[in-house]
């Protein structure tokens, strides 16, 4: 099957869901969800049947890569971005609330439909092995995200949420763009994997202007992923968009980042006089990341602000991984994080999904006697918590033990132990909300509704939450680990 085929059926079931949605006239848009998670499954199923290059000879060979990494990626934000759009139903009631009475049901199936268009970019970047690719895929991708961040335009947090992520993206892409200049003014190519070959052959004063378009592609990618010190827009951005964009930026997003940043280490670190410079870059970005995303969600009081804290703090442990990238194991430990961490924090954001639309805000106080108001939400969120946290029996365990692993098996003895440190920091910070949950009484008594779409999502994450936590050998097969 033409690999491409995924992406471009990607793209035509959004195109068809707008061409459903113009011409039915029905309010209930909810339909449109269900239709966009079946079709999703659909790509997803396909990607399984035997894939070719269709640029496997020529020039044009190295714009798309075929390898098991960016397979399971590709699977990775379809799994992702059928979660999301089936999330959509229950985030329905808020929208409604920003759109008149005479339009009701407007703008809810756009809603549903965006992520699919972002997830065909996504796609596509982790495809991609050159930088003009990367590029035109990031935009697709970012494009979106930019209209979801802001979607509810008349509310006030999500207006500054949109216009902060729109600015400093654009900002973040500049440099992106600048850097791939200067790479290319100075290598003559955008190619990553003629870039060894290119820089070998460059002359010692070339090597200062090649440092710098590096570094400023560097400070493009450390802006997708969250490293410190460009993580400055997670916390406002997390807390002011929709929950389920939040919670797509928080895993799509920034596996599709991480990609990236994996395929240009792997590149550089082939050219010896490169190498020791990026490694100690990345290893400075790993403790940093990891002391300010641990230690700032420390006195989080909000559920979201503190998620995005930790988002950065996870990034830091991927980044220990990428640090580690001369281990055969860290790319399949750095792909098996990624798969738990889609389970943990898309099931973490799918409890406040609902506690806070019953609730009416995202506060960790509105978290309060949940136990009692509904068993299955707090059971959802307490295994959500311990995995995040890293208990054992959980895929948050399992991937931190492998980070750890091959960190060291590379000596990063430092790192490990600063990880151990920032490990102990999380279980205060995760289990803030357990003992709301579990511990302080709730302000009404009255049940939380769980319809059986998010009764679904649950069973269906926690069970994987707990299965990766006991049994992670397909995982790390399909990464061809052996």
């Amino acid at each position: 099957m033409n690999t491409l085929l995924l992406e471009f059926s990607v793209v035509a079931l959004g195109v068809l869901l707008l061409l459903v949605d113009a011409f039915n006239d029905r309010t209930n848009k909810n339909y449109i969800s269900y239709f966009g998670a079946l079709g999703l499954a659909g790509v997803l199923a396909l990607s399984f049947l035997p894939q070719i290059n269709p640029l496997a000879d020529g020039p044009t060979a190295a714009f798309i890569s075929i390898d098991p990494g960016s397979t399971f990626f590709v699977r990775f934000l379809l799994i992702a971005t059928i979660i999301v759009v089936l999330m959509t139903p229950s985030f329905v009631p808020v929208l409604e609330r920003y759109v008149p009475a005479e339009r009701k049901g407007g703008g809810v199936a756009e809603f549903a439909i965006l992520p699919i268009f972002s997830c065909a970019g996504l796609m596509w970047m982790v495809r991609s092995v050159d930088f003009i690719m990367i590029f035109v895929a990031l935009e697709l991708a970012t494009i979106t995200l930019y209209i979801l961040v802001t979607y509810l335009r008349q509310n006030q947090s999500s207006l500054e949420a949109g216009t902060k992520y729109l600015i400093l993206g654009a900002l973040s892409t500049g440099f992106l763009v600048y850097g791939i200049s200067w790479i290319f003014g100075v290598t003559g190519t955008t190619n990553l994997a003629l870039l060894p070959q290119a820089i070998a052959s460059l002359p010692s004063n070339a090597l200062l202007p090649l440092l710098f378009g590096i570094a400023l592609i560097f400070v493009a990618l450390s802006f997708k992923i969250a490293a410190f010190p460009f993580q400055f827009w997670v916390p406002d951005v997390y807390q002011g968009a929709p929950t389920p964009v939040t919670a797509y930026l928080s895993v799509a997003s920034k596996a599709a980042g991480f990609v990236v940043l994996i395929r240009l280490v792997l590149v550089l670190l082939q050219v010896p006089v490169l190498a020791p410079k990026i490694m100690a870059v990345i290893v400075l970005l790993t403790a940093l990341t990891l002391i300010f995303g641990n230690f700032s969600a420390l006195p989080q009081t909000n559920l979201k602000r503190l998620l995005g804290y930790s988002s950065i703090a996870h990034a830091g442990y991927l980044l220990m991984g990428v640090a580690s990238i001369g281990s055969l194991m860290a790319i399949p430990a750095i792909g098996f994080y990624f798969a738990g961490y889609l389970a943990m924090t898309l099931l973490a954001f799918l409890v406040l999904l609902v506690v806070a639309e019953n609730t009416g805000g995202d506060e960790i106080s509105r978290f309060n006697g949940l136990s009692k108001r509904s068993p299955l939400l707090a059971g959802a969120m307490l295994l959500s918590m311990a995995s995040l946290a890293g208990i054992p029996f959980t895929a948050g365990f399992i991937g931190k033990l492998l980070i750890f692993y091959v960190a060291i098996k590379e000596g990063h003895f430092g790192l490990v132990v600063l990880g151990c440190v920032t490990v102990a920091s999380g279980f205060y910070y995760y289990f803030k909300v357990v003992r709301a949950m579990y511990w302080q009484q709730p302000t009404e008594s009255t049940a939380i509704p769980v319809s059986l779409t998010v009764k679904l999502l649950i069973a269906l994450l926690g069970a994987g939450i707990l299965a990766l936590g006991i049994y992670p050998a397909p995982v790390l097969a399909a990464l061809a680990l052996r």
